[in-house]
C-alpha cells in the first residue's frame, strides 16, 4: 500500500469514525443492521459497514474496515487476563483472505471497528480497535480497545488501572447494555409482570443483584420489568417464587391508597409471572429462589 493509498485509507476510517459518533448519539448506542448496511457516503461512493461475513472488506479498501461479532456465533469473543478482546479467525484455514486481511491491518498499526451483536439485527460499535496479536495456533487474533490519553501502557507491561478501563468498557458498554436488549427481546418488550408495552419505560432486572459477584449477565437472570415493577422488586415489596408466582408483601396488601397502589401492586398479588416464548430464556429457579429469600426476610 503505497502513501498516498495508506492516507486514502485513513480517510474513509476517520470518516466512518465519525459517522458512527453521529449515529450512536441518534440511536443511544445501539444501531441496527440496516443502517450499517447503508452506510455513509464518502464522497460520492456510499460505503457500508456490515455484510455477512465477520471480517468486512468495503470495495473502496483494500484491508478490512469491521469485524463483526452475531449474537447467533458459533464463536466465543471475550476478553483474556490482559485485557484485550479475543476474535476467532474465519473458519479455521489461516490462509482465509479475512484471516490474512487482520494479520496485515495488524502489521500497519490501522484501527477497526467493532460491531458487538446484542440480539438479531442489533449492534453496539466500539472504535478504534487494533489487532495487537495473531495466535494462528489458537485461530485467534486479540484486539486492543484503544486506551483514553490518561492510561499509557509502559514497556510490554499492562497496568492494574489500564486492565480495569478495558474490562469496564466490555462490561458497562457491551454486556450491560447487552443485557437489557436481549432481556427485553427475550420478553416481547413487555412487562412480564403488568405487559406494559413502552420500552421506554422498560428495564432488565436483574433477578441476582448486579452488586453480586456471582450475578450473570444471561437472560435467565434478567426480568423485564416495568419502573414500578422493577423499583418494587428490588425494593422487596414484589417477590417472585420459583415456580413464577407474583407475591406482594403483606403491609403492603393492607395499606389503603389510591389506584396506583391498588392496580399497580394489590392487583397482580397472587398472579403468574409472563414467561419469554423460549423455554431457555425462563427465569433461572435457583436464581428466583435466591431472590425470593430475600423476599421473605423482609416481610
Amino acid at each position: 500500500m503505497s502513501i498516498t493509498n495508506q492516507d486514502f485509507d485513513m480517510q474513509i476510517r476517520l470518516r466512518a469514525f465519525e459517522w458512527l459518533s453521529e449515529q450512536t448519539d441518534v440511536h443511544d448506542d445501539i444501531l441496527p443492521r440496516e443502517l450499517l448496511r447503508q452506510g455513509f457516503m464518502f464522497g460520492e461512493q456510499r460505503i457500508p459497514l456490515v455484510s455477512p461475513q465477520g471480517i468486512f472488506k468495503p470495495k473502496l479498501l483494500d484491508l478490512p474496515l469491521t469485524i463483526t461479532s452475531s449474537p447467533n456465533s458459533p464463536y466465543d469473543d471475550s476478553l483474556d487476563q490482559s485485557g484485550y478482546l479475543i476474535y476467532r479467525y474465519r473458519g479455521t484455514n489461516i490462509d482465509h483472505q479475512d484471516n490474512v486481511g487482520l494479520r496485515e491491518i495488524s502489521k500497519r498499526g490501522l484501527p477497526l471497528i467493532y460491531l458487538y451483536g446484542v440480539i438479531p439485527g442489533k449492534y453496539i460499535p466500539i472504535w478504534p480497535v487494533y489487532i495487537r496479536d495473531d495466535d494462528p495456533s489458537n485461530l485467534m487474533f486479540r484486539v486492543e480497545i484503544e486506551l483514553p490519553p490518561n492510561l499509557q501502557v509502559t514497556g510490554d507491561q499492562v497496568s492494574e488501572p489500564i486492565q480495569e478501563y478495558r474490562s469496564r468498557v466490555m462490561k458497562t458498554r457491551l454486556h450491560q447494555r447487552s443485557f437489557r436488549e436481549r432481556v427485553l427481546y427475550a420478553y416481547k418488550t413487555q412487562c412480564a409482570v403488568c405487559r406494559l408495552k413502552h420500552k421506554e419505560l422498560l428495564e432488565a432486572s436483574h433477578i441476582i443483584p448486579d452488586s453480586e459477584p456471582n450475578s450473570p449477565l444471561t437472560v435467565n437472570n434478567g426480568l423485564a420489568l416495568c419502573k414500578l415493577h422493577h423499583a418494587a422488586y428490588d425494593s422487596l415489596i414484589l417477590g417472585i417464587t420459583s415456580d413464577f408466582k407474583l407475591v406482594i408483601r403483606g403491609d403492603i396488601l393492607e395499606e389503603e391508597d389510591g389506584p396506583m397502589l391498588l392496580y399497580g401492586l394489590k392487583y397482580v398479588h397472587d398472579s403468574e409471572l409472563i414467561l419469554p416464548s423460549s423455554l431457555s430464556d425462563y427465569p433461572n429457579k435457583d436464581f428466583l429462589d435466591y431472590r425470593y429469600q430475600s423476599f421473605r426476610s423482609a416481610i
